[in-house]
């Protein structure tokens, strides 16, 4: 049981910090391939919420296999459980508060890329982008280190 417990742990923060990894490569690749950058944002926009959505179901999978592994909830003040909780909060808030503020901006513009750059509702919508990618990145580092912090369990 203890095995699959621990394989639990790093499957499930492997996957949230491997898809990250290759949300990352995907977005840089797409925006050359497709030549509008409207639709482009949507199909990003579509796949990080999907990403978000694994992420945080993977979160809560590794927090409940580290209770179960420990057979106490005292293992939730761990550091590799207190940085995968940060991600989950930092992904609820990326998904619910600033990517909704950024598509309510996107229903108002109509069309990002032909909004002017000085354009008050493009300005709010550059700053929520630069806010998104600074907490992915803190979940991303988040993952990376408590994944190393789960490797080296004993």
């Amino acid at each position: 049981m203890a095995t699959a417990l621990r394989f639990l742990q790093i499957f499930s923060l492997g996957a949230w910090v491997g898809s990250i990894v290759y949300f990352i490569v995907f977005t840089a690749g797409i925006f050359p391939v497709v030549n509008n950058n409207d639709l482009t944002g949507v199909l990003v926009g579509y796949a990080l919420g999907r990403l978000h959505t694994m992420g945080i179901i993977a979160g809560v999978v590794y927090l409940l296999s580290t209770v179960a592994a420990e057979k106490s909830l005292g293992a939730l003040v761990s550091p590799a459980a207190l940085l995968v909780f940060l991600m989950i909060v930092c992904t609820m808030g990326s998904q619910y508060g600033i990517i909704a503020r950024m598509d309510a901006l996107k229903l108002q513009m109509g069309s990002v890329s032909a909004t002017p750059a000085d354009n008050p509702l493009r300005v709010a919508f550059d700053r929520l982008h630069q806010y998104s990618v600074r907490v992915e990145s803190v979940v991303l580092l988040s993952g990376l280190v408590a994944l190393v912090f789960t490797a080296r369990q004993k």
